[in-house]
């Protein structure tokens, strides 16, 4: 077989695997009884993820470069990286429902590429000469990686407003995993603790703990859930936003070495830094401003649309400096 077949056999062969999976850890969220089917997905999202490591790394091997130049390359290299901050995110949550959102867009992206795709577009050609630079492998990877990171954070947000069914409720705390709940518009109970102080003195404290009775009409198990997929949404575009920043960063200085300019405001650059925008609001509210559950759960879902217009958007909507290879 030679490595051409092989690139073949596997494209087809991960997405057939990504949809086996996909209807094993739908068929486990809709039977939680039937434990061992999402356990039978994670091993189906582990044995994809080496098929699309295995087709690049054939690819790198048949065309001598690091397999990202066109559109056919990228989108199974943003399926890996899909898939593997999947395995990431599992395993930190230790819950098998991750896979009911993430592996939908996996196999749709591999579906995409194997099946959408002209044999022209799936085919190598030689690099332009704007790529032939070290800056390739540093600049693209990481952008990918930060896009997976981010659709996977943002699609565990939209999780989040499913099981909550949109109620405006928040997590406190949930940033470093206490997972107490409140609504919003509830107010806090103070509690006195009497203490004896050294010098004998009685003194009494004050302790504010949330209202149980404000507690929205969901199971203990729903906000469990919903308390887990907010920490492990927030933690995963806490590992992509800094991706993000390195790979702009990168893409910059590669810009001022091709082009003899550092920003043009090409399209992908500025949606690239609209991207950053909304990621960073993300971050900063939930840092600075201790939002909590729904507002920046919203925020996260919207980053998800913007990352695709960043990705793929602008390369159909518009031409510019990055479009090479891809439809233009």
């Amino acid at each position: 077989m030679n490595l051409v077949s092989l690139e073949s056999f596997l494209d087809n062969t991960s997405f057939l695997i990504l949809f086996i999976t996909m209807l094993l850890y739908w068929g486990g969220a809709a039977f939680p009884a039937l434990s061992y089917l999402p356990a039978a997905g994670t091993v189906g999202v582990a044995i994809a993820n080496l098929c699309m490591a295995a087709l690049l790394g054939a690819r790198w091997l048949e065309a001598g470069y690091f397999p990202i130049s066109n559109l056919y390359e990228s989108l199974f290299f943003l399926a890996w990286g899909v898939t593997a901050v999947h395995l990431i995110a599992e395993s930190m949550s230790r819950s098998r429902l991750v896979g009911t959102v993430t592996t939908p867009v996996a196999m749709g992206i591999t579906a995409f590429a194997a099946l959408s795709l002209p044999v022209e577009m799936q085919a190598s050609a030689p690099l332009v000469p704007a790529l032939k630079s070290n800056w390739l492998m540093m600049h693209v990877s990481v952008m990918m990686i930060s896009y997976s990171a981010l659709m996977v954070g943002s699609l565990l947000a939209i999780a989040f407003l499913i099981v909550t069914r949109g109620q405006n409720i928040e997590l406190k705390g949930s940033s470093v995993g206490t997972g107490s709940y409140r609504l919003h518009r509830g107010e806090s109970v103070s509690q006195p603790v009497s203490a004896i102080t050294e010098s004998g003195v009685s003194r009494t404290a004050v302790l504010a703990t949330p209202i149980i009775a404000d507690l929205p009409s969901l199971s203990p198990q729903l906000l469990t859930l919903a308390d887990t997929l907010d920490n492990i949404s927030y933690r995963v575009i806490g590992l992509g936003f800094p991706l993000l920043t390195i790979g702009i960063i990168a893409g910059a200085v590669w810009a001022n070495e091709a082009w003899g300019s550092y920003w043009s405001w090409d399209p992908k650059e500025t949606w690239a830094f609209i991207t950053w925008l909304v990621f960073a609001a993300y971050l900063h509210s939930r840092i600075t401003r201790g939002w909590q559950g729904r507002k920046p759960a919203i925020l996260a879902a919207s980053g998800f649309v913007v990352v695709w217009v960043c990705y793929l958007g602008v390369n159909l909507l518009g031409k510019g400096l990055h479009s090479y290879g891809w439809f233009f």
